[in-house]
């Protein structure tokens, strides 16, 4: 396992969640959530964070159907890394999949006692909070960086 901070993105047309763990890559906690509709300003905003939190890699979940296709959002999110891997330059940007990272984050608040309207404004982060853990794991199994590398920032 890689040490060193990392930053997952759950990208959605809205909001984008951002969660960061540990630099020993245990636990990922939810950092913020970012208005998505402005994607100039999201990157902007997300650059910034990576200058913040100064992380190995930036891993951004790729929204892919239950069979494993990729359909229009996934086409949405892979040209949203590109762009954000060349604003992070030199971080790397890591698309990872995220198949059913909201519908845990959400069944997750659910069981914590977080009712759907006060959840809305946090599900985002709890669902890179989901993709951040799995990618983690997916390290901590394989040996390997989780997911593929995307643009400029790449090692």
């Amino acid at each position: 396992m890689r040490r060193g901070r990392r930053l997952a993105v759950d990208v959605g047309d809205a909001r984008i969640g951002v969660a960061s763990c540990d630099p020993g890559g245990l636990l990922a906690t939810p950092v913020e959530t970012v208005p998505g509709r402005d994607v100039p300003a999201a990157r902007r905003r997300l650059a910034e964070l990576v200058a913040e939190y100064e992380p190995l890699e930036v891993v951004v979940g790729l929204p892919r159907s239950l069979n494993g296709r990729e359909g229009p959002a996934a086409a949405r999110v892979r040209a949203f890394a590109q762009g954000l891997a060349e604003a992070v330059a030199p971080v790397a940007v890591r698309l990872v999949d995220e198949r059913m990272s909201t519908v845990t984050a959400a069944q997750s608040m659910r069981a914590s006692g977080v009712s759907s309207k006060k959840g809305r404004s946090r599900i985002d982060q709890a669902a890179a909070v989901v993709i951040l853990q799995s990618a983690l794991e997916t390290e901590r199994v394989s040996g390997q960086a989780p997911g593929e590398c995307v643009g400029a920032g790449g090692r």
